[in-house]
């Protein structure tokens, strides 16, 4: 019987320079998608998938994520007087109920596989959850509770995948596969940032991982790679040598809100699908690019 997973970890100690000025003095995390900040999504979706511990491996300037999950009893006792049930309740489900959370400090920006190690001590010997907020992804069911289901059937590591154009492939760690054709499917190499040319396939890594704790003697030993960091991609290479890892090609629309035009697409389709303002918002939409056509002629 494999170990249950209950505790899911995030780095999200990065500057986000690709926003500045917005993040220089909120973090990246916390530009919202309509009415909630990133990091909220990508918690939402590790609870869904069992999650009960949530580590956030911080750095400087990043207080504000801590303090969107602490409980605000201040403005919830001025809701409940002005009588605002709905809000209240929101307010109050941003805290999930069983749900614990913790922060570790990554004292230098020495890469994904750095952070990761440094949630060691509050993981343990137990497998886990690693969800980069930048990558929101959308679907039926949660990314991670999808992932989680080959866990359980395998027993492994499972990474999130999904196809890239070639001439992309340097932008991503890329595996080869025992079977092409299968989903999941056995991982024989994972490469980061490989050139288009010596990519081994085009088959890429998303900001999704289910890894047994066997990842962290690999990571304590792994040497400075591309960009000079420690590379979460070199020590699962590594743990190929040590035990299976499987790919899995998940069911859902991926996001990439690391950078603004995925960050605005996410924003314009989440916005449509509200229920709230959806409707409105589709034909503010309509008007605005009316008009604009209308200007170009």
């Amino acid at each position: 019987m494999v170990k249950k997973i209950s505790t899911a970890v995030f780095p999200v100690a990065g500057r986000g320079t690709r926003f500045l000025p917005a993040t220089k003095s909120s973090p990246k995390e916390m530009l919202p998608i309509v009415d909630k900040p990133l990091v909220q999504y990508a918690v939402e979706e590790a609870v869904e998938a069992g999650a009960t511990k949530i580590v956030f491996v911080t750095g400087r300037h990043k207080r504000a994520i801590e303090d969107h999950f602490d409980n605000d009893f201040e403005l919830e006792r001025e809701l409940e007087q002005q009588g605002k049930d709905e809000l209240l309740q929101l307010l109050r489900e941003t805290v999930p109920p069983g749900v614990i959370f913790v922060s570790v400090r990554q004292p230098a920006p020495l890469g994904l596989g750095h952070a990761v190690l440094c949630a060691e001590g509050v993981v343990g010997d137990e497998p886990f959850f690693v969800h980069l907020p930048d990558d929101l992804i959308r679907g039926d069911v949660s990314c991670l509770a999808q992932m989680r289901q080959v866990y359980e059937a395998t027993g492994c590591s499972v990474i999130a995948t999904e196809q890239v154009p070639r001439e992309h492939t340097d932008r991503y760690g890329i595996v080869a596969l025992e079977d092409a054709a299968a989903n999941p499917s056995r991982i024989t190499q994972i490469v980061e940032k490989p050139r288009p040319d010596e990519a081994p396939s085009t088959q890429a890594v998303v900001g999704r991982y289910i890894l047994t704790p066997a990842i962290f003697d690999l990571l304590r030993t792994t040497g400075r790679g591309a960009g000079g960091e420690i590379q979460l991609t070199d020590a699962i290479s590594d743990l190929l040598g040590k035990e299976s890892v499987y790919s899995y090609s998940f069911t859902g629309t991926r996001y990439d809100c690391g950078n603004k035009l995925g960050f605005l697409r996410a924003t314009v389709e989440i916005a449509l699908s509200d229920p709230e303002i959806g409707s409105d918002f589709r034909d503010l939409l309509a008007k605005i690019l009316a008009a604009k056509d209308g200007s170009n002629r």
